[in-house]
C-alpha cells in the first residue's frame, strides 16, 4: 500500500477517526526466555515514583486495590525480579496478575514511545486497545518530557472486557511515554493482550525488508539468529531475505547438519553469500547491494552477528518506517549481552567540534540498568534523544535511502555507521534510535579497541569522517586531539598502537583512492608488524615473565593522579625529556618493575616506569611494556611531521575527499571490490551436502 501522506488538519485529530481502519503499531509482549535478568524490561510490579518531582503516585479512585507499601510508602526502585514471579510468564502475549496484585506495562519493551511517533510521523493520536478477563481495574498512564507520571485515564473491569482508549499524542512535542498499568481485585485477572494502533491511511507505505548479517568466525551465535527469524511467523510475513556475509574461515555451510533445516524451513528467505575479509563495512555494503538491487525491499537491516535479537523489535522497527513523514534510518537500541537488564546507549550523535561519539542527552549515562532504575523513575528516559546515527548491530535503512546516496565508505571497519548517518542526514533522511526496539549485543565497556591493531582503523577513518563532515576549518579540534593521543601511547610504552596511528595518518594522506584497493589488505598488513614490538606480544598468565624487581617505586610510592590542567604543559615537556633522553635502567630490561591492571593503565602512570606488565582490557592476557627511546624519538618525528601536513593540506585534502566521496560508495566502485574479494579457495571434507551457496545479484557475484 502507498498511501497518500495525512493534511496538515487531520495530524492535529485528537482521536483516531471513528471507524477508519486501524493499524498495529506496537503491542504488549513478554519475553520468550522468562529470565530474572531480563523480565524488568518487559513487565514491573510495584508502583513508581515520579523522578522528576519526587512525589508519590497517587492513582485513587474506583475499586483500586491498596498498594503494598513499606514504612516510608511505595518504592521508588523495588527489584523486579524479587516480585514477580517468572512462572507468570509462559505466554508472549498474555499475562495472569494474581489476586490484589498490579503490573505495570511502563516498561521498556511495553510502553510506547509516544514523543517519537510525535515527531517522526503524522500519527497525532494512537488508540490503545486492551482485553483482560476477571475483575480489577486499568489505568492508562502517560509521562512528560521532564518525567513528571500524569493519570490519563482509568476503568473498572469485571469478566471478559475489551476497553479502548482514544489517547491524543498533540503534547508529546519534546518527550513522553503512554503505558498502562493493571490491578487485580479479589480475584485473579489476566490480560490478554493489548495493541496500540493508528489509522492505517497515516502510514507513508507498507513495506517489506531484507536483513544484511555479517559474520566472521561466530557460527553459534550466527544460526541462533537465523533461528530466531525463521522461528517467528510475523517477522517472516515482512522479510523478503536474510542476506548472511560470511567472510570468516570458520564457514556457516562447514556446519551444514545444523545449517541445512533451517535454510530448508527459510528457504529462498535465506541466503548466504562468501566472500573475502573485507570487515563490517565491505560485509554490511554486500548485504545493502543486494537488497538494493534485487528490487523487493523497502528497507534493509544492518545487523551484527553476534547479538540476541528480540524480534518484535525488527517489526517495530518496519512499522515507525512506513510510517515516517519522509524516508528514515531507524534503530534499535543495545541492551548488554552479559548483563541484559542494562542499556548501553539510549542515543548517539557525533560532536562537531571533535568529531567524536557523544550521548543525545547530556544528563542520559551509559551503561543503564532498568533493573535498578525503572524507565518510570528515571526523568533523563523521558526526553525523546534526537541522534546523527544508529550502530550497525540493528540499523534499519530505507533501500531508496542506499540507491540514493551509496553505500558504507570502504573503511574495513569502525566509523561507517556513525559516517553513513551523517551522510544520510545531509541528504534529508534522517535516523531515528527508537525505543521499544532493542537487540542484546557485546558491550565494548569492557574492551580498549583503541589499544593494539583496531587503532588504525579508529584513527584513519575519524579522520576521514572529519574531511568529509566537519563544519569547521581543519577539522576543529580533530588534528589537535589527534596529535595528543600520539604523545600518550609513545609515553605509554605503546609503540605497537602508535605505529598502526602513524600508518593510518600517512595514509589519510595519500587520498581516498587508495581505500578500496587496500580493503582486503590493510588488516594482515598491521597484523604483520606485531612482531617487531614487546607491547604486542602477549602472554595468558604474568608467571611466565620474570619475576618483578624495582629498585625504589615511583613518586616514593604515592598514589598516581592525572596532571592538573594547567600543569600538563610542563608535565609533558618533563616526560618528554625523559621519554626522549634518559636510557631505561638496565634492570628493566630482565626484570619488569610492576603488574598493572588495566584498568589503572593510565598515560600519567604507564609513563612512571621503563618496563611494565599490563593486562589486556578482558583480563585474557598480559603484555611487557618496555621504554625504548630511539623509538619515541623515531614516532614523534613522523608524528610531528604528519600532523603538520594535516594541518597545512586539511583543505585541499578536504575537497579531494569530498569530490571523491560519491565515487568510492557508489555501487559500480563496490561491485568491482566484491569480485576482487572472493571467499578463499580451500578443500574441505563436508559434513553432509550443503546447502547452495548464492553468489549475490549483480557483477559482484
Amino acid at each position: 500500500m502507498n498511501a497518500t501522506p495525512a493534511t496538515a488538519t487531520s495530524r492535529e485529530t485528537a482521536a483516531p477517526a471513528e471507524g477508519a481502519p486501524q493499524r498495529l503499531l506496537q503491542r504488549l509482549i513478554l519475553p520468550y526466555e522468562s529470565s530474572p535478568d531480563i523480565v524488568p524490561l518487559y513487565i514491573e510490579s510495584a508502583d513508581a515514583r515520579s523522578g522528576a518531582t519526587g512525589s508519590a503516585l497517587g492513582l485513587g479512585g474506583g475499586s483500586e486495590p491498596a498498594r503494598p507499601s513499606g514504612p516510608e510508602g511505595p518504592s521508588t526502585q523495588r527489584s523486579v525480579q524479587a516480585q514477580v514471579d517468572i512462572s507468570e510468564l509462559d505466554e508472549r502475549y498474555s499475562v495472569g496478575l494474581p489476586a490484589r496484585s498490579m503490573r505495570s506495562f511502563g516498561t521498556y519493551f511495553n510502553a510506547f514511545p509516544a514523543s517519537y511517533w510525535r515527531r517522526w510521523t503524522p500519527v497525532r493520536a494512537v488508540r490503545l486497545r486492551i482485553r483482560t478477563s476477571g475483575t480489577g481495574h486499568l489505568v492508562v498512564m502517560r509521562s512528560t518530557a521532564r518525567g513528571s507520571l500524569q493519570r490519563q485515564e482509568s476503568r473498572n473491569v469485571s469478566g471478559v472486557s475489551e476497553q479502548v482508549f482514544d489517547l491524543p499524542l498533540t503534547a508529546f512535542g519534546d518527550g513522553g511515554w503512554y503505558w498502562f498499568d493493571a490491578y487485580a481485585g479479589s480475584e485473579d485477572l489476566t490480560v490478554l493482550g493489548a495493541e496500540w494502533t493508528a489509522d492505517a491511511d497515516l502510514a507513508r507505505t507498507e513495506g517489506s525488508f531484507s536483513i544484511s548479517m555479517t559474520t566472521m568466525n561466530k557460527v553459534e551465535y550466527c544460526l541462533e539468529n537465523i533461528r530466531t527469524v525463521a522461528e517467528d511467523p510475523d517477522l517472516r510475513d515482512l522479510l523478503d531475505v536474510m542476506y548472511v556475509v560470511d567472510q570468516g574461515a570458520d564457514r556457516l555451510t562447514d556446519h551444514a547438519e545444523e545449517l541445512a533445516p533451517l535454510q530448508e524451513t527459510l528457504g529462498a528467505q535465506l541466503q548466504i553469500i562468501e566472500q573475502g575479509n573485507i570487515g563490517g563495512s565491505g560485509g554490511f555494503s554486500r548485504g545493502m547491494y543486494e537488497a538494493s538491487t534485487a528490487g523487493a525491499s523497502t528497507y534493509v537491516i544492518n545487523c551484527d552477528d553476534d547479538i540476541v535479537i528480540e524480534p518484535e523489535s525488527l517489526i517495530r522497527m518496519v512499522t515507525f518506517a512506513d510510517f515516517a513523514t519522509r524516508p528514515t534510518l531507524v534503530g534499535a537500541h543495545m541492551f548488554d549481552l552479559n548483563n541484559r537488564s542494562v542499556l548501553h546507549t539510549y542515543g548517539e550523535v557525533v560532536d562537531p567540534w571533535r568529531i567524536q561519539p557523544a550521548v543525545a542527552i547530556p544528563e542520559g549515562t551509559t551503561g543503564h540498568d532498568f533493573a535498578a532504575e525503572p524507565l518510570r523513575s528515571t526523568p533523563w528516559l523521558h526526553r525523546r534523544a534526537d541522534v546523527d546515527y544508529n550502530g550497525w548491530w540493528s540499523c534499519l535503512i530505507p533501500t531508496e535511502t542506499v540507491r540514493a546516496i551509496g553505500l558504507s565508505l570502504p573503511v574495513f571497519i569502525k566509523w561507517d555507521d556513525a559516517e553513513y548517518g551523517l551522510r544520510a542526514k545531509k541528504a534529508g533522511y534522517p535516523t531515528v534510535s527508537l525505543p521499544g526496539a532493542g537487540v542484546w549485543h557485546m558491550s565494548w565497556v569492557d574492551k580498549d579497541d583503541l589499544v593494539g591493531w583496531q587503532a588504525y582503523f579508529h584513527e584513519r577513518n575519524r579522520i576521514i569522517t572529519a574531511l568529509l563532515h566537519s563544519p569547521y576549518p581543519r577539522g576543529g579540534r580533530v588534528v589537535k586531539e589527534s596529535q595528543f593521543m600520539d604523545v600518550k601511547h609513545l609515553i605509554s610504552m605503546q609503540y605497537y598502537t602508535e605505529a598502526g596511528r602513524l600508518m593510518a595518518q600517512k595514509d589519510v594522506l595519500e587520498g581516498p583512492e587508495a581505500l578500496h584497493p587496500s580493503i582486503g589488505t590493510k588488516l594482515p598488513e598491521i597484523r604483520a608488524m606485531a612482531s617487531s614490538f614487546d607491547d604486542a606480544s602477549a602472554k595468558k598468565d604474568p608467571d611466565l615473565y620474570p619475576p618483578i624487581h624495582v629498585d625504589k617505586p615511583p613518586r616514593k610510592g604515592r598514589p598516581f593522579t592525572e596532571p592538573r590542567r594547567l600543569m600538563l604543559p610542563a608535565w609533558t615537556a618533563k616526560t618528554l625529556v625523559k621519554q626522549l633522553v634518559t636510557p631505561p635502567k638496565a634492570r628493566s630490561e630482565e626484570n619488569p618493575q610492576a603488574a598493572i591492571p588495566h584498568l589503572d593503565a593510565k598515560w600519567w602512570r604507564l609513563s612512571a616506569y621503563d618496563s611494565a606488565l599490563v593486562s589486556n582490557a578482558e583480563g585474557t592476557q598480559v603484555s611487557w611494556y618496555k621504554r625504548n627511546p630511539r623509538q619515541v624519538r623515531e614516532m614523534l618525528g613522523e608524528a610531528l611531521s604528519a600532523h603538520v601536513a594535516l594541518h597545512r593540506g586539511w583543505n585541499a585534502l578536504r575537497e579531494q575527499y569530498r569530490q571523491a566521496a560519491a565515487r568510492i560508495t557508489s555501487f559500480d566502485a563496490w561491485e568491482k571490490t566484491f569480485a576482487e574479494n572472493p571467499a578463499p579457495v580451500r578443500d574441505r571434507v563436508p559434513q553432509q551436502e550443503a546447502p547452495t551457496v548464492s553468489g549475490g545479484g549483480g557483477s559482484a557475484a
